[in-house]
């Protein structure tokens, strides 16, 4: 865990000097202008102003000092004046002092409270980078780019997920959107996260993967500590992919997720499944046998892997957002770090802004193929399952 910096609660921040020429001007103005103001006529009480103006943005110390100075205005003002112990000037001085204590006493219980809520957001913000992961940028022959946002304030996860773990023969990549939003569906992608690198390293077939995550899932869904309703209307959708080194395509199986993009110089096409296989978690028996689709991706190829949080984002119009429209307009030469930039700015700006729910985007491109050694038409690791191999067009 990264060592964050300490000692800097005390200073104000470099943009915030700019501010402490205010409460130091407020200070001189009144001290002149109730030096030369007639002798029924006292502005020494506005001194207080100075001090609290300084504790809205400045440090207990820094507002100690401001408050420090005002005094100092006070006494001056009491000199030139000739009423050093007047009572007037005494109640005065007095009142100062009080207020001053108090803003010291605020703003150092404001830099505890927020040394707390930063150790706290530290603690959550690597407990969440553990849960999900950073990609890889290259993970054997491809490179990798992603991009994650969780819709709930101050968070870094939320109900959607991805991974990528490498394997003897390729690399897997899973994507998921769990159903739901708050703590439980967090606790659903992280158990859902936890099981995919703990079973796609073993190489087993996709829907066998697809039945050991779905074991998985139902049996944490069932504990008693889960609310029963709760766990009747969760599951997860999700695409698990298999990227293999030594050929130039890709194994995919859909378990009822928004349909993954390739890119293939400046054409775009979904590769929509035969057959969509049950979501994860719902502990249903798929109608048939888990259908594998195999679709070409060569050396240049970019697949593109995202969440309904991208393709369901509407405009003020209630459209859809163009996902595979707009991919067509970038496609060509953008690496995948390119592309999911464009693709995140082009999203934020056909919303406005207005992103209501989790967002998850990978893109992956294929730099080469490892070794020239390729498998007959006929041969596939996903043997005795149902294998579709499925041509691209545009």
């Amino acid at each position: 865990m990264r060592w964050q910096p300490h000692g800097g609660a005390g200073r104000p921040r470099p943009a915030d000097w700019g501010l402490v020429a205010i409460p130091l001007v407020l200070i001189a103005a009144i001290t002149v202008l109730d030096i030369l103001a007639p002798e029924n006529v006292h502005l020494g009480p506005l001194l207080v102003v100075a001090p609290a103006l300084t504790a809205s943005f400045g440090s207990a110390r820094l507002t100690a000092l401001i408050g420090g100075l005002a005094v100092v205005a006070l006494l001056s003002i009491a000199v030139i004046r000739n009423s050093v112990f007047t009572s007037n000037h005494e109640s005065q001085l007095l009142a100062l002092l009080v207020i001053s204590a108090f803003t010291v006493l605020f703003c150092r219980f404001r830099e505890r409270q927020h040394a707390e809520l930063t150790q706290v957001r530290s603690v959550a913000e690597a407990a969440q980078q553990v849960v999900l992961q950073p990609l890889p940028e290259r993970i054997g022959t491809l490179h990798i780019a992603s991009a994650y946002r969780a819709a709930a304030d101050q968070a870094r996860i939320g109900g959607d997920l991805y991974a990528a773990v490498r394997t003897a023969t390729g690399t897997r990549l899973l994507i998921g959107d769990v159903r739901g939003k708050g703590l439980l569906a967090v606790e659903d992608a992280a158990l859902l996260l936890g099981a995919f690198r703990s079973a796609a390293h073993r190489e087993l077939p996709l829907p066998a993967l697809r039945a050991e995550l779905d074991a998985t899932v139902c049996w944490s869904l069932n504990q008693p500590a889960r609310n029963t309703a709760e766990s009747d209307e969760s599951f997860i959708t999700a695409v698990l992919v298999d990227l293999p080194d030594h050929r130039p395509e890709m194994s995919v199986l859909n378990c009822g997720h928004p349909a993954p993009l390739r890119l293939h110089g400046d054409e775009v096409a979904a590769l929509a499944p035969r057959q969509y296989t049950t979501p994860i978690g719902m502990g249903l028996p798929p109608a048939g046998d888990d259908v594998v689709d195999v679709f070409p991706f060569h050396p240049g190829d970019t697949l593109v892997l995202y969440t309904d949080g991208v393709s369901e984002t509407r405009d003020k119009a209630g459209r859809f957002y163009p996902l595979a429209e707009r991919l067509g307009s970038w496609a060509g030469s953008a690496s995948p770090d390119e592309l999911i930039e464009q693709i995140r700015k082009d999203l934020v700006a056909y919303c406005h802004g207005a992103l209501e729910d989790d967002v998850a985007m990978i893109a992956v491109r294929r730099e080469t193929v490892a070794g020239a050694r390729q498998r007959p038409a006929d041969a596939h690791p996903e043997r005795g399952l149902s294998v579709t191999r499925r041509p691209v067009g545009p």
